[in-house]
């Protein structure tokens, strides 16, 4: 496995550094799913959480981050898959759809992610119906910790499947 994930700035401002962060966890997360089979990305490892496979927390990293910045940080229209019935939606993803696929929505969501903290200011707030007024500092802070975790969650699943192992 090539690492080619972006290593963050040393010194820099605030958002260099933050972005630069949350970069380096999301090559983090494409490179800890690249290489596996269909079947192993969907091959569920964890007794107490089916769900969590390597394609099912890569759809759901798409979906955190279309819901953050574009649909709240950027005020876009649409509806996030969890917003039917089933809370876990973004986790269930077809068969039909490859790894490969799941892989470039979400590289393209996270590069529409970039476009839209360019345009804004980290100070800059929106009103979240449950949280109230939010920062897209607070947004970006949120994505670093929430990419990390599922980054976390993809790094033990890979060496369970074929024992990589690496940060």
């Amino acid at each position: 496995m090539t690492d080619t994930r972006p290593e963050p700035p040393l010194i820099a401002d605030e958002r260099d550094t933050l972005c630069g962060f949350l970069d380096f966890l999301r090559a983090t997360v494409v490179m800890k799913a690249t290489g596996l089979s269909e079947v192993d990305a969907r091959k569920p490892l964890i007794p107490s959480s089916p769900l969590m496979t390597v394609v099912g927390l890569v759809n759901h990293l798409r979906w955190v981050e279309w819901a953050w910045f574009s649909n709240r940080v950027d005020d876009q229209p649409g509806e996030p898959p969890w917003a039917g019935d089933d809370p876990d939606a973004e986790f269930r993803v077809p068969a039909e759809q490859s790894l490969a696929d799941v892989l470039a929505g979400y590289e393209r969501e996270c590069a529409v992610s970039r476009e839209v903290l360019a345009r804004k200011d980290l100070s800059a707030t929106f009103v979240h119906p449950r949280l109230g007024n939010v920062s897209v500092r607070w947004v970006l802070t949120h994505m670093i910790e929430e990419t990390g975790r599922h980054a976390g969650h993809l790094d033990l699943i890979r060496e369970l499947l074929d024992g990589v192992t690496g940060e």
